[in-house]
């Protein structure tokens, strides 16, 4: 087995009750978890993943818990951060409304750390209460690398956005990616 030659270190922060624990199932295990505890703290999963150039990634996958009442110990768990997604529930404006408070937390040791927005429970379309004009403005306002809607339920863009946020990082780390398979 060739070794990853990537390490990536990825935060997910979000509200409680987003999706971020069932999104990252979702992309680890591939299936959906119907009945996911609440994250306290933080929660880390692990994939390893071979890069369309053929080099071997190791993501460390950090689920940050989403209650306030957890938020002063996830300081000291941004460091080494490679990128990060944030995550709004699509159905519940507030918690849109609190990304601000995350880009802090994540953004803490890197003012410029590649984010992905994502909007989850695409799903549930006819529920949506945020506007995408608001999105956008706070995109621009805030460096934002990109925006997606997702669904941890359907699988709807869940490959697509961790594929997006990795070449995201790639770039911002200005990497050659070398492809291992031709090791001799």
């Amino acid at each position: 087995m060739i070794q990853p030659s990537l390490i990536f270190k990825i935060i997910i922060g979000g509200d409680g009750g987003v999706g971020k624990t069932t999104m990252l199932h979702r992309y680890v295990n591939g299936t959906f978890l119907f009945d996911s505890k609440m994250t306290i703290g933080a929660d880390i999963f692990h994939k390893v993943i071979t890069l369309k150039e053929g080099a071997v990634c190791s993501l460390q996958l950090w689920d940050f818990g989403g209650q306030d009442r957890f938020r002063f110990i996830l300081d000291s768990f941004v460091k080494g951060a490679a990128g990060a997604f944030l995550m709004f529930d699509l159905t519940n404006y507030m918690s849109f409304h609190n990304l601000p408070n995350w880009i802090k937390i994540v953004r803490k040791d890197d003012p410029t750390l590649p984010i992905l927005l994502l909007g989850s429970k695409y799903d549930l379309v006819d529920s949506i209460t945020v506007d995408d004009e608001y999105v956008r403005e706070f995109i621009e306002d805030n460096n934002i690398s990109g925006y997606c809607k997702v669904s941890s339920k359907t699988g709807y863009n869940i490959n697509v956005v961790f594929e997006s946020l990795i070449s995201k990082i790639i770039n911002y780390r200005d990497l050659t990616i070398v492809d291992q398979s031709m090791e001799v």
